[in-house]
């Protein structure tokens, strides 16, 4: 059993993405496929998949990589709020990743959302992770 499965995501993502893996396959829930379609709007992965199976599901995601020199689109994933350390802010209060490069994915009560759009809307929340 997973404690967090979030993190399990994320660290399956960087495993993959540091062993130049194509495709990762990670058992699905519904946080776990709002973070991937976040991924892929904003061009970190390639594609994905969702596959069900008799039990939760499947999420089957290829990684995205630079042609010429095969850098990962990805080259780092931090979990920020942890089950022991929540950690939320307000609309006004998200932080910006590496200047705007990066994202921050935040779980509000309109979904789970990048800090752009949290702003836009106006709504804070948890903040669940760092890529860049």
């Amino acid at each position: 059993m997973v404690t967090d499965p979030i993190a399990d995501f994320l660290t399956r993502v960087r495993n993959a993405s540091s062993a130049q893996l194509k495709i990762v396959e990670i058992p699905a829930s519904n946080t776990k496929k709002a973070l991937t379609k976040i991924l892929f709007d904003q061009g970190y992965i390639s594609n994905y998949m969702f596959e069900e199976d008799n039990k939760q599901g499947v999420i089957k995601i290829a990684l995205k990589y630079n042609p010429s020199t095969k850098v990962p689109a990805i080259t780092k994933l931090q979990r920020v709020s942890k089950p022991g350390l929540r950690k939320y802010s307000s609309s006004d209060e998200l932080p910006r990743i590496l200047n705007g490069l990066g994202i921050a994915i935040v779980s509000t009560s309109k979904g789970v959302i990048t800090d752009k759009e949290a702003r836009k809307l106006n709504v804070g929340g948890e903040v669940l992770c760092y890529v860049y």
